[in-house]
């Protein structure tokens, strides 16, 4: 005979079913909590890594900036020297115009034979001091006008142009574009935010990549109009600036690595005999005030490159302008020592 169950208490069927649904959301609310502790913990650990790779970056561009600044004041110091102690002239066979291959900065931070070398940063220095006169100078492109006081385009500057963008391969016709520019910028105001001061920033004046990179061995921007250096300006240039043709300018490079020229007056009398017409080597010199320190600087994986133009006086050298360029580009090999 079959038993009949009971009575149940008033609840019990209530919490047998209550159960499993207490159970389930016990579980939920479990996982969220874990959820946001684990989102949490993820993200202070996220946000300590950022703050350590932030200073990290940070301490690697202070140590990149203070050795850059070393090494421009070791060049300083050389053309300080350079121009206390040298000959009046200046010449690619000076101190200066050496070139500091790449080298381990710790082992110029060795006091004595016994310091550990290697206890040194791995930071890796080179560079060089090249003549910035041993560029033409468009800034001699544009002179006072005689007749009022605003500005003209030098014919006989522009025709030097006009030569040297032949030897680019460009268009002779950009000089004039240069040149009209290049005035109205300096009519307008010549310490203006809208005067180039630098090869990069003709870029104003409509000039892409290309051509600049093309121009760069050959033109320079100065402060100031200056005269070709005999002694370091590449043949292109002095066949521009003088009008020669790149044979004569060639003798005169054959010439200065025998001995360099003291005056612009001992270039001419090489020319004196000649029956064509004199050149004309009023634009040229044989000393230089204007040059550009490069430093190049490899820490670690980081690549760091500067450009300065740097002034020199007889009171000292003046920094005028620095600048960071593109790792990836080369240093010029005609000159350089921040050694």
């Amino acid at each position: 005979m079959a038993r009949h169950p009971g009575p149940t208490r008033p609840g019990t069927e209530w919490r047998r079913t209550r159960r499993p649904s207490q159970a389930g959301a016990a579980l939920l609310i479990a996982m969220v909590l874990v959820t946001v502790v684990t989102t949490l913990a993820a993200g202070m650990v996220w946000q300590q890594w950022r703050a350590v790779e932030v200073e990290a970056a940070e301490r690697a561009r202070s140590q990149s900036a203070w050795i850059l600044n070393g090494a421009l004041d070791w060049a300083r110091l050389i053309l300080r020297e350079d121009g206390r102690t040298g000959q009046p002239v200046d010449h690619l066979g000076e101190p200066w115009s050496v070139p500091l291959a790449e080298a381990r900065l710790s082992t110029f931070l060795a006091a004595e034979r016994s310091a550990n070398a290697d206890d040194g940063p791995e930071a890796f220095l080179s560079g060089d001091i090249t003549d910035a006169q041993s560029r033409y100078n468009l800034r001699k492109l544009v002179g006072p006008n005689p007749n009022n006081n605003g500005f003209i385009v030098e014919p006989k500057q522009l025709e030097v142009l006009r030569r040297l963008l032949g030897s680019a391969s460009l268009s002779p016709d950009l000089a004039a574009q240069i040149a009209n520019q290049l005035r109205q910028a300096i009519e307008q105001d010549p310490q203006g935010p809208l005067m180039p001061r630098s090869l990069d920033q003709l870029a104003w004046l409509g000039l892409d990549e290309s051509t600049r990179a093309k121009l760069e061995p050959f033109v320079v921007l100065l402060p100031e109009g200056t005269n070709v250096n005999l002694n370091t300006a590449p043949r292109e240039v002095l066949a521009a600036v003088i009008g020669l043709n790149l044979g004569d300018a060639q003798r005169l490079v054959q010439r200065r690595e025998q001995q360099p020229f003291n005056t612009a007056e001992e270039a001419k009398n090489l020319f004196s005999s000649s029956g064509n017409p004199a050149p004309d080597f009023t634009h040229t010199g044989a000393n230089t005030n204007y040059f550009e320190v490069r430093g190049r600087l490899r820490l670690g994986d980081q690549v760091l490159m500067e450009r300065s133009l740097v002034h020199r006086a007889p009171n000292g050298v003046t920094v005028l302008r620095r600048e960071r360029i593109n790792a990836t580009a080369t240093l010029p090999g005609t000159g350089t020592a921040l050694r």
